[in-house]
């Protein structure tokens, strides 16, 4: 069926056009031509970065009423719906991200005569859900269901794609040198890719079909996790990986710790949909694509292998490399402390200019900072973090140089060890984020 009243090409707002799924989705339907207006926060901002694009300004928190929603749709055809968050943080809450906000603006779309609407729901938004994140989800799909406008409630399983968060998590365990298995890894998954996501809303962008339908967005098959985590390995040119059983308590201890701290990749929401499993039939997406969605075996293109296994062992190795650190940091502190013979260690410091008074200020001052660092290092990763510490090294290198050189000649090599301890903090300055 085609749209009753518009030239080539539509007009179409995409909310949640900065995040993983719907800056895809923007991609894909300028890539056909369309006009996209991009709904997002902050537009000047985006206009900024990329002046070649529209952006509009969409925000769920503030924007609860239809009537706010009206300016913003003249002229739109197609609505497409692509907000959403894994967990809530601050004031970005289920219900207004989730419920809230999208309503109002399908009610708004009812009003104004938007052609389509098109929901990106979730897998286990149903009668069965049982998280916070599939509940809110799930009334946001009944509301815009009962309205009299033509919608599609598409619903995603896991998405794989590049800079997806699941995408992160399942690529990560598959890197480890010894893969975590909740059990024995027999939790059913059905990844989509992305592309076929993006396919299926540009074809129902373009028709009014399948109105009023809820489709699962799944991949041809339903497979256990452990084989799901060992075609992502072989796939990305590293072999076959051993496995590790973790009990199920374990798993959700973990999870429940992931909670509580920022950019986890697992925490206990995601946990319970794991356990859940995330399947259906993909013979809607099959009829809406025309052809059967891409299986799992050929997700990764042979020319992306390496960036994808590099940024999958990134992802633990540079959090293994601030652990380190802080332990060093920890270690060198508690030393200072007394663990480390006093004496000595005012010994020493008289070497360098430091009498009595001053060298037990010096010890223990020098010992707070060390644990301080440590600290720092584990809960407040920061660019300028990592300034300051190898500043610190590169002074206690210098001093110790000139006033302790044989220190350099020792066995153990203490001061030698200054070398790998900076080009660790060269590493993490290098992919930290400006903040």
């Amino acid at each position: 069926m085609a749209y009753p009243d518009h030239s080539d090409p539509l007009r179409i707002l995409v909310c949640g056009a900065s995040g993983f799924i719907g800056a895809a989705l923007a991609r894909a339907l300028e890539l056909r031509g369309h006009v996209v207006l991009r709904g997002v926060r902050n537009p000047g901002h985006h206009a900024q970065q990329h002046s070649e694009r529209l952006y509009v300004d969409v925000d769920y928190q503030r924007d609860q009423e239809a009537s706010a929603w009206t300016d913003a749709l003249q002229g739109v055809h197609v609505v497409v719906n692509a907000v959403g968050i894994l967990r809530e943080r601050g004031r970005q809450s289920f219900d207004a991200l989730h419920v809230q906000g999208p309503v109002a603006l399908f009610e708004a779309c009812a009003q104004t005569g938007v052609a389509r609407v098109i929901q990106i729901s979730a897998l286990g938004a149903d009668a069965q859900a049982a998280t916070a994140y599939h509940v809110s989800k799930l009334a946001a799909d009944e509301a815009l269901r009962a309205l009299p406008v033509s919608s599609v409630v598409l619903q995603p399983s896991l998405v794989f794609g590049a800079h997806g968060a699941s995408t992160r998590l399942f690529t990560t365990l598959a890197s480890l040198p010894m893969i975590p298995l909740p059990g024995n890894g027999e939790q059913l998954v059905q990844p989509v890719h992305l592309d076929d996501l993006c396919s299926a809303v540009v074809l129902l962008a373009e028709t009014l079909e399948h109105g009023g339908e809820r489709i699962a967005v799944v991949g041809p098959e339903a497979l256990p996790l452990r084989d799901y985590l060992a075609l992502l390995r072989e796939q990305m040119g590293m072999g076959r990986g051993r496995h590790l059983a973790v009990p199920a308590n374990l798993v959700s201890a973990a999870a429940g710790v992931g909670d509580h701290v920022r950019g986890a990749l697992l925490d206990r929401d995601s946990w319970r949909m794991l356990q859940r499993g995330s399947t259906g039939s993909d013979a809607a997406l099959t009829e809406v694509l025309g052809r059967a969605p891409l299986a799992p075996e050929h997700f990764v293109e042979p020319e992306d292998r390496a960036a994808l296994a590099n940024a999958a062992r990134l992802a633990w190795l540079l959090p293994l490399v601030r652990l380190s650190l802080a332990l060093v940091w920890f270690a060198a502190g508690a030393v200072s402390l007394g663990i480390y013979p006093v004496e000595d260690s005012l010994a020493l410091l008289a070497r360098v200019g430091a009498g009595p008074e001053a060298g037990l200020m010096l010890l223990y001052g020098a010992a707070a900072v060390d644990i301080a660092l440590g600290v720092a290092t584990l809960f407040w990763p920061r660019r300028w973090l990592w300034v300051v510490q190898a500043a610190l090294v590169l002074g206690y290198t210098a001093i110790i140089t000139v006033f302790l050189p044989e220190q350099w000649l020792h066995p153990f090599g203490p001061v030698v060890k200054n070398l790998p301890f900076l080009a660790a903090l060269a590493l993490l300055y290098s992919f930290e984020e400006r903040r």
